[in-house]
């Protein structure tokens, strides 16, 4: 199970602020064991991509996440910005290629220092370039059956973040778990952590089972929204239960169908645990948000965004329909 923690975010308009992603990005390589070699790798991409954001893009902003819970560290950098796009992303990506008169190998170098690398990019919007490092340029962990990806920043001014997320992968599937914590801050943080130990405490009948458990685990905080989501390809059937304004929708050919959730808030007033059943099939996905991401979101018009990695998918949900006045986690997942 991955232990998982929130982004934190660098903004990057201007020409000093690719120095302090640097900064960021190697501190944080440090925390997840990468070795004196990958953390200057890791810093020598988070300079690229901070570089590339002053000189072609604008209102840019740089992510950086831990990833613990796998045989060797993991670190994500993802990077975020609203224009002005490219029209051409494998000439882009060509060595040589450049529209600021530099030498033209930023994101050619980005790819090549990276274990996983993907980029999603549409004139007019901006573009997410997404990358992940492992500990020796080591392989990924390719044995689960979904793909995960997330981005979870905090609300602006926190240092920590109230909302909280957890997948537990299984043969035929997984379960997620998204909770909101009351407000934010340090208060908000305790009742997600608190929310997501007591849902990895053990395995459950079903996600109202779990969610219960939930609640309880959440008697002694300010309390929190959640829910929990559980695929299982083998049955094509997606389980889920929700209390409070977590929300969770399954997209399928352009069709997005929004799962219930029950009144309440865990860990104090929730009367109502009830699982609710949605077909699920092989190209369908998932996304789960916190209420810190608008509701009135939509894939339909972001061409070939579905078939991206699903960390790339919520930072393009997280850069175009964010509230900016809450913590916001955006979690989604497909089959892999």
């Amino acid at each position: 199970m991955e232990v998982v923690t929130f982004h934190r975010t660098i903004a990057v308009a201007e020409s000093s602020q690719p120095s302090a992603a640097r900064f960021l990005t190697r501190e944080i390589a440090g925390t997840v064991g990468l070795g004196e070699e990958d953390s200057y790798r890791a810093g020598l991409v988070a300079t690229e991509l901070g570089t590339n954001l002053v000189k072609h893009a604008k209102d840019g902003e740089i992510l950086v996440r831990p990833v613990a819970g796998f045989p060797r560290g993991e670190l994500e950098v993802i990077a975020i910005d609203r224009g002005p796009g490219m029209a051409d992303v494998s000439r882009s990506m060509a060595d040589g290629h450049s529209t600021a008169g530099s030498a033209g190998t930023g994101l050619g170098a980005i790819q090549r220092l990276s274990d996983d690398f993907d980029i999603y990019s549409e004139p007019g919007r901006g573009s997410v370039v997404y990358v992940r490092l492992r500990a020796g340029r080591g392989a990924p962990d390719n044995g689960h059956s979904m793909r995960v990806g997330a981005v979870s920043v905090p609300k602006a001014g926190e240092q920590v973040c109230g909302d909280g997320w957890t997948i537990r992968h299984g043969v035929y599937g997984l379960s997620a778990l998204l909770v909101d914590g009351l407000g934010h801050g340090l208060q908000a943080a305790e009742a997600a952590d608190a929310a997501t130990a007591a849902f990895r405490r053990q395995q459950f009948a079903d996600t109202s089972h779990a969610l219960q458990a939930v609640h309880d685990g959440l008697r002694h905080t300010r309390g929190a929204a959640g829910a929990i989501l559980e695929v299982d390809h083998d049955k094509r059937t997606a389980r889920f239960s929700g209390v409070g304004n977590v929300c969770c929708a399954i997209v399928r050919e352009g069709v997005t169908r929004q799962a219930v959730s029950n009144s309440g808030t865990l860990g104090h007033q929730a009367r109502h645990f009830r699982e609710y059943t949605y077909p699920w099939s092989d190209d369908a996905s998932f996304v789960m948000h916190s209420d810190g991401l608008t509701a009135h979101w939509s894939l339909n018009g972001y061409p070939g965004l579905g078939i991206h990695h699903p960390a790339v998918i919520a930072a393009v949900l997280y850069r175009d329909f964010t509230r900016h006045r809450d913590d916001v986690t955006v979690l989604v997942g497909r089959r892999g």
